[in-house]
């Protein structure tokens, strides 16, 4: 029984929006330091491995390296941005600075209070691929007006991000745990999700693991076949693996919060 209540659909109301609406406020008053890193991030990272190490790597997949990589960039953004805001942000948020209680004092319910903090989670991911998005395109690197496309789906992929984390933040003893998350799954996949080379350099069984289990594999995939204007039939198989995943972790999410802030 205590396993099925950690299944059941959570009550998120739309009361959930003046959850989002409070963190967009907190945000807005430093809006100046947190446009920056998105804006520098893509210049410096192409400059270094796009256009550094791309002069020796020369081509992937037939494409420049710098191309090949550029949505790979955006990609690790919309995963880190989600993942962190949705761990280290929320753990601030719950256990120093007492946001969710007051929050869960009115007439907002638990569920509506996690369910604001995943949907903002979402939306720092989009807004971050809206700042990185120009940034790569000035250079040339990606084809438009299909890759405005990455920035909706910025806030899909951000949103199972913004989930995973959250079933982190609701299972860590202390702020520090979060650690072992960052270091043993997306410090991983940051680096095997065809990130910086094909997954087709792997062997087959790591390839079927990482599309079983890894989401930045599908967030990266579909990413650069926007970029690319290169989309197909595979690329529904990413967003079908995605909503699906998405739908699990938030049940999951929204319950184990739920049962941590109660206790």
């Amino acid at each position: 029984m205590r396993i099925l209540s950690y299944l059941r659909f959570p009550r998120v109301t739309r009361l959930a929006w003046k959850v989002w609406l409070r963190n967009k406020d907190v945000f807005m008053k430093t809006y100046k330091v947190n446009f920056i890193p998105p804006f520098l991030e893509p210049l410096l990272y192409l400059l270094a491995l796009g256009f550094g190490l791309g002069f020796f790597i020369r081509e992937v997949d037939g494409l420049p390296y710098a191309v090949f990589i550029a949505p790979s960039f955006i990609a690790i953004s919309i995963m880190n941005t989600a993942f962190f805001n949705c761990t280290f942000g929320s753990y601030v948020r719950m256990y120093y600075q007492k946001t969710y209680d007051a929050i869960i004092a009115t007439p907002l319910s638990i569920e509506d209070v996690i369910g604001g903090e995943l949907l903002w989670g979402a939306t720092r991911s989009l807004i971050n691929a809206s700042i990185m998005l120009p940034v790569v395109a000035s250079l040339g690197l990606v084809q438009l007006p299909v890759a405005l496309l990455v920035v909706p789906f910025a806030f899909l992929g951000g949103f199972i991000f913004s989930t995973i984390g959250m079933c982190f933040t609701a299972i860590s003893p202390d702020i520090e745990s979060l650690n072992y998350p960052t270091f043993l799954l997306v410090t991983p996949m940051m680096l095997f999700s065809g990130t910086f080379f094909p997954m087709s350099l792997l062997p087959e069984t790591v390839q079927g693991f990482a599309l079983a289990t890894l989401p930045l594999v599908h967030v990266v995939s579909i990413t650069r076949a926007l970029t690319l204007n290169s989309l197909g039939w595979f690329q529904l198989y990413n967003l079908a693996w995605i909503l699906a995943v998405s739908i699990i972790f938030f049940i999951l999410s929204v319950n184990l919060m739920k049962k941590r802030l109660i206790v």
